[in-house]
């Protein structure tokens, strides 16, 4: 499927099989990586095998099984880190405690760019879309290729499942807004890279969905 403009490899790091994405424009072979929480060997074994020309990382959030690494491989690779939205400072802050606790390294960082929704940021020739998606943390965000019915959302949303809330500055209800007035327009045929597990469809969980399919919304 050479013909396709964005192409993206999940590769699942950390104790927590937490899912980083390769992604890249086909066009220039230049890429990203989002959310490189750790097992930095194996980000650079799968970018060498791919032949992208990483440019920037990008951070949905500020949880260390997202971006424990993500100053350390930045800082290796010479590229910025654009993300997360700046009310996730506070998480970004606590990493290295966080590793301690998860057996994750973790080390804080500061983003040469923080996002806020509607910004956009580029791969190559191409532009991907910033939506901010609060609720599991309250700076989390979205990135979205319209022209690839393609969203890389984190742990907004799961197949089968939706974020956690009991964290510091969670909200189940900003989460619930989240999806239904930031993730469901995008269209129920985008295929969605969640932050841990199998991908899915926002119109499959618009069906089935425990927490967030529209029958159960509307009851």
């Amino acid at each position: 499927m050479t013909d396709q403009p964005l192409r993206a490899a999940i590769l699942p790091v950390t104790p927590l099989q937490q899912n980083c994405s390769l992604v890249w424009c086909t066009k220039t072979m230049r890429g990203a990586f989002v959310d490189p929480g750790g097992d930095l060997p194996k980000l650079r074994d799968a970018v060498e095998r791919a032949g992208v020309t990483i440019e920037k990382i990008l951070i949905t959030h500020g949880h260390i099984d997202h971006c424990g690494s993500a100053g350390i491989f930045a800082r290796e690779l010479g590229v910025p880190i654009e993300g997360p939205h700046e009310d996730d400072r506070f998480w970004i802050a606590r990493l290295a405690d966080d590793g301690r606790n998860y057996g994750v390294t973790g080390e804080p960082f500061e983003p040469d760019r923080w996002l806020v929704d509607g910004d956009t940021v580029t791969l190559g020739d191409l532009t991907l879309d910033v939506r901010h998606c609060p609720g599991h943390t309250p700076g989390h965000i979205v990135f979205h290729h319209p022209e690839s019915r393609l969203a890389i959302v984190g742990d907004v949303l799961f197949a089968g499942s939706i974020g956690r809330t009991d964290f510091p500055r969670g909200n189940h209800q900003d989460l619930l807004d989240a999806i239904t007035q930031r993730l469901w327009p995008m269209g129920d045929d985008t295929s969605f890279i969640p932050g841990h597990g199998p991908m899915s469809t926002f119109g499959q969980e618009r069906k089935s969905n425990p927490f967030v399919a529209d029958a159960v919304l509307a009851g």
